[in-house]
Order: structure tokens, then C-alpha cells, then sequence
């Protein structure tokens, strides 16, 4: 029975103890007898496990289906759902642990005491480095970073790698901000709360350590409203800490008409960028200070007003906290700057969410959405009856990676339903369709407190 069912025999044993299969009749000289449907329900175990479902979750479904409650077919599609999901969360869950292998793997650190990687952060044993580099590089995320690191400049690197125009973004004392972000981010899919609450704390004490210390800090970090925002973070934190970082900060770069950011320079390129760092002013850590308890006040007047009057001292600031008030909806048809360009990109033809990604991208003065964020965006406007994106197939959106398949999610095919057309033509509002739930800085905006922003006129418009 064990070779034709293609288990042991203390499978068989195993099994019946636990009730999934019954004591089979004995012959009379004490032999089991079985038969070929014993052998076709063995296999049938053996292939739900090998579809992921436990012996637990295979012995729920036989209870259900034996109370002939539920259908046996229903019943297996409800668990099989629920399989999936469990899969997709571990999926993610690899994801991140790839994510995070690159990272280590692109760092270019020739000094594990030095180094702010997670393999020098190990190999510390969890420990702050003993030996403190006497320059310390911060900038906006891993792809820069690695490039630094292969300077000649020397010193360490310090990612600051937080998406501050999603999430919330609240006023109050730093240890809830960061767990507020650490709430957020794992929301999204990047890892458990604990983990990133510990990651974000100890980039913290790194940075704040280093200017106590009154070693060399140097900000490198470009013009758009994602570099905007950690600049801003970065200059309050050092004015709370009494420290002078000094800053390279760039909009553009020669010979490439269309910068788009640090992370497309070589290592050559940012040396040249060296001599032209400057000590942050008094002034500008005051107006860095500023701007950031602006951004967290929970309703965006102050915001506006900050935003399209601009200041001398962070030359970048204001045109990035205007394009960060366009991620509120629209008073013609309720859609933000990011979704605006999502439907126009899908309405000429850019059908996969990576077309979508990169032709919406071309439309920005300056470039700063990740891909996810993007794919965000998408299925936020693909969930639901009112849905304004579809599958070409006229389904729903899946979840944004990496709450969901990557491969998956990237190779499907978009339209706009006829809700996505109406919205476009501004004949329909985004809002009234699909509601609204999303955070400017401290701002939370629902469908009761829905704050709009019109592009063209840089004008806030309150709630109705």
C-alpha cells in the first residue's frame, strides 16, 4: 500500500493516529486490507501538500466537507485563497530578504568597522563601530551610496531611505515619527515593524552621533521632491543636534541634459562634485527646521504658503513642496499629480505597469517616484466597482509588489474603464468615485477633509 500510494509505511501509521484515515479491515491473519480509493486519498494528500496546504489545514477542510455544510468545491476555493495570500506574504517576505543581500553584496566598504552596511553591522555583532569614520557621506538611497563608496573620497556611507512623501508624516516627538514611518513601511510590504523601527533608529544615532562628534558630514542630494524631503529631515535633526553638516546639492550636472539624479553618475562624475560643497548655514538649518515642522502640521495651509513663497537659503525646496501638494486631488477631477500622469501614460498606449512607470516618469520636471510607489498608485485607482484601471481582461488590480508577485503584477496589461475615461475628460471626480485616504506631511486627506491643490494656479482649496 506504502509503494503504491508512494509513501512509507510510517506515513500510513502517522496517518491514521490522526484520524485521516480510518483502521482499515483486517484479514484473518491480522493483514490490513485496503483499497484503491485508500490509494487515490493518499495521493490526493500527498498533492495538496505539495500545493502548500499542512496536514492541520487538510484535515480542516475533510471536517467541513463531512459536515456538508459547505460545498467541498467552495470550500477548497476559500482555502486555497487564503493559501495564496500566505504564499504571496512569503514571497514578499524573500523579496525583501534579496533586497537587502544586494545591498550588502553592492557595497564597495573596504573597513568592516568603518562600513553602515548590514554585513559590517553583523559582523559587529550589533554593535556601533568602535572606530568612527572621520567622514561620514549621507545621501538618498543604496544606488548612490554604492557609487560613493567607490570614490576616492573615503569615509562612510550612511543611505537615509525613507519615501517621506508617502505615509504619514506627523507632528510630535521622533521616537513616534519613526514608528509611525516603521508602521507604514511595513505596511506597504518592506519588512516587519520591529526590524525597520531599528533600522531607522540606528540611522539616526549614526548621523547624530557623527555631528556631536563634529566629524565631517557631507549631504549629497539632487532637486527633487523625494531628495527634498530627507534634506529636509536630515538639516532639522542636525540643527537639533547643534551640528554643521556641509552640503553638495545639485539640480543638474554637465553634459547630461536631462539629470535625473546622483544615482546615474560614476563614481569620477560625483568626485567632481567635491569641491563644491558648502557648510550649511545658521540660516538654512533654521529654515530646514521650519519647513519640516511645516510639512507635519496636520491641515496644509501653512504648507501652501510655504511652498510658493519659496526661501533663498534651500533653493530647491519650493518647486519640490509645490509638486508634493499636487499629490493632493485636483478640484477639476480629484486625481493627484502622479495619478493624472498614471491614466494620461495608459490612455496613449503604455500598457504594462513598467511602461506606465517609465512614461510617466518622462512627464516630470524632476523625476523622484520609485517604481513601487508607482505601482502603488496604479492599484489605487484599480480596486473596486468605480475602478478608473482595469486587466485588459476587466479585472481588478492585484496588491503593488511586494505585497504581491513582481513578475506578475509588471507583465499584465492595463486600459482605462470608462470611469478612468470620463475622470480624464474632467467630466467625473476621482474622489466622489473612489473616495480618498492618503497623508501630505501630517495632512490626512478623506473624503470630509479632502484639501485640494490646482496646479495651474499654485491655489489650496479647503474642504466644501
Amino acid at each position: 500500500m506504502a509503494r503504491r500510494a508512494g509513501v512509507n509505511v510510517g506515513t500510513l501509521r502517522y496517518y491514521e493516529r490522526r484520524g485521516l484515515l480510518a483502521e482499515p479491515p483486517r484479514m484473518p491473519g491480522g493483514h490490513r486490507r485496503y483499497g484503491e480509493e485508500t490509494v487515490r486519498f493518499l495521493r490526493a494528500i500527498k498533492q495538496a501538500q505539495a500545493a502548500g496546504f499542512t496536514l492541520a489545514e487538510i484535515e480542516d477542510y475533510l471536517t467541513v466537507v463531512r459536515r456538508g455544510r459547505v460545498p467541498a468545491p467552495e470550500a477548497l476555493r476559500v482555502r486555497a485563497a487564503a493559501k495564496i495570500d500566505q504564499i504571496d506574504a512569503r514571497i514578499a517576505g524573500l523579496r525583501r530578504m534579496r533586497e537587502e543581500l544586494t545591498r550588502i553584496a553592492g557595497c564597495a566598504c573596504d573597513s568592516l568597522d568603518r562600513c553602515t552596511c548590514g554585513a559590517a553591522y553583523l559582523a559587529r555583532r550589533g554593535r556601533e563601530s568602535p572606530a568612527p569614520p572621520s567622514l561620514l557621506h549621507v545621501t538618498n538611497g543604496e544606488s548612490a551610496g554604492n557609487t560613493l563608496r567607490q570614490t576616492s573620497l573615503g569615509g562612510a556611507v550612511l543611505p537615509w531611505q525613507d519615501v517621506l512623501h508617502e505615509g504619514s508624516v506627523p507632528a510630535g516627538p521622533r521616537r513616534e515619527l519613526l514608528r509611525t514611518r516603521a508602521d507604514f513601511l511595513s505596511g506597504c510590504g518592506w519588512g516587519s515593524v520591529r526590524a525597520i523601527l531599528s533600522s531607522l533608529e540606528r540611522r539616526d544615532r549614526t548621523l547624530i552621533e557623527a555631528l556631536r562628534d563634529r566629524r565631517q558630514v557631507v549631504l549629497w542630494f539632487e532637486h527633487d521632491l523625494y531628495d527634498q524631503l530627507q534634506l529636509l529631515d536630515i538639516l532639522a535633526l542636525a540643527a537639533a543636534a547643534d551640528g554643521t553638516p556641509e552640503l553638495i546639492v545639485v539640480g543638474s550636472f554637465p553634459g547630461k541634459p536631462s539629470f535625473r539624479g546622483l544615482g546615474e553618475l560614476t563614481a569620477a562624475q560625483l568626485e567632481t562634485l567635491w569641491p563644491s560643497r558648502v557648510a550649511a548655514t545658521p540660516g538654512m538649518l533654521a529654515a530646514a527646521a521650519a519647513a519640516w515642522d511645516t510639512l507635519r502640521q496636520p491641515e496644509p495651509s501653512a504648507l501652501a504658503a510655504l511652498a510658493t513663497a519659496g526661501g533663498p537659503e534651500l533653493p530647491f525646496v519650493g518647486a519640490a513642496l509645490r509638486r508634493l501638494l499636487e499629490e493632493l486631488p485636483a478640484p477639476k477631477d480629484g486625481l493627484s499629480g502622479t495619478e493624472r500622469r498614471a491614466l494620461q501614460v495608459v490612455a496613449a498606449g503604455a500598457v504594462t505597469p513598467p511602461a506606465a512607470f517609465r512614461a510617466a516618469q518622462d512627464l516630470e520636471a524632476a523625476p523622484f517616484l520609485g517604481d513601487a510607489w508607482f505601482y502603488r498608485t496604479l492599484t489605487s485607482l484599480g480596486r473596486g466597482r468605480a475602478r478608473l484601471i482595469e486587466t485588459q481582461d476587466g479585472e481588478q488590480l492585484p496588491a503593488a509588489p511586494p505585497l504581491s508577485d513582481t513578475r506578475a503584477f509588471t507583465t499584465m496589461s492595463l486600459r482605462l474603464t470608462p470611469a478612468g475615461e470620463r475622470v480624464l475628460q474632467h467630466k467625473a471626480d476621482r474622489v466622489q468615485l473612489l473616495g480618498v485616504d492618503r497623508w501630505i506631511g501630517g495632512s490626512h486627506i478623506t473624503p470630509g477633509a479632502a484639501w485640494r491643490w490646482d496646479p495651474g494656479t499654485h491655489r489650496l482649496i479647503k474642504p466644501a
